[in-house]
């Protein structure tokens, strides 16, 4: 008996062990302070490396107005300042839905975006998802709200090839992301699910119906969460975006040679 008992405790130390293996936690803490450095390899594709030196298209949080990135944190985390990194009511709603056979969004907050963008290979696997799991409920406990944010808006993908919201900002609306229209942090919003698709309404200089049903929803919870008011959502929704007045219309790749 007790040799079984003997048994069972270390096979329990073997899978903690195991577990606490699989959190990033290094690089989680060097994030703490640090930033993130995004590189391409031909055989690994995209890479993200934490470094202590701030890239020159990062850009704090501070420098972006409230109501603008708000746009993006309703949209993709409504509840993103009050759970702990995972949100158990929208993924227990996800899993409802994908019961009943509906289309569903997928059901990570932003903290498990930017854990499964840094620190994770992207590989559909248990032990993928537990790493995300863990790490996300690591990275809650050592960085702020404000700080994962920033990193999210830093690294996530706004177009095909497009990453960070500095060259995002750039490249659709040729400003600063300090500069943000809300409608326009509205439409990064509206990208984000399905970046290289939904930028459609970039390449035909005009809001397809789903890209202007999204964004004027968007301006609606703003208004609803008092980012902006009721009225101010009503004139947001009438103004069009710059490139849908403009006659030109530029490439990816001739965006990034003229970098």
């Amino acid at each position: 008996m007790n040799k079984f008992i003997l048994v069972i405790f270390s096979l329990f130390l073997i899978t903690c062990g195991y577990i606490v293996s699989l959190v990033p936690v290094t690089d989680i803490l060097k994030l703490k302070n640090g930033y993130v450095l995004k590189s391409y390899d031909k055989e690994k594709g995209i890479t993200y490396t934490v470094v202590d030196k701030k890239p020159r298209s990062w850009i704090k949080l501070n420098r972006i107005e409230k109501k603008s990135y708000s746009a993006i944190v309703i949209s993709e985390d409504w509840s993103f300042y009050t759970h702990d990194g995972v949100d158990f009511n929208q993924l227990t709603e996800a899993l409802e839905d994908t019961l009943k056979g509906k289309r569903v969004r997928g059901a990570s907050t932003i903290s498990q975006q930017v854990v499964k963008n840094l620190f994770t290979n992207g590989e559909r696997t248990i032990s993928r998802k537990i790493r995300e799991l863990l790490g996300t409920l690591f990275l809650e406990k050592q960085l702020s709200k404000d700080k994962i944010l920033e990193t999210y808006l830093n690294v996530i993908q706004y177009g095909d090839g497009l990453y960070g919201i500095t060259n995002a900002s750039q490249f659709y609306f040729k400003k600063n992301a300090s500069k943000l229209s809300v409608k326009e942090s509205a439409f990064l919003a509206m990208l984000l699910p399905s970046p290289v698709r939904y930028s459609q309404s970039f390449r035909e200089k005009k809001l397809t119906d789903y890209a202007e049903n999204t964004v004027n929803t968007i301006l609606d919870k703003l208004a609803v969460a008092k980012y902006i008011t009721k009225n101010e959502a009503v004139k947001l929704k009438n103004i069009r975006l710059s490139f849908e007045k403009s006659l030109e219309f530029q490439d990816l790749v001739d965006y990034f040679d003229s970098l």
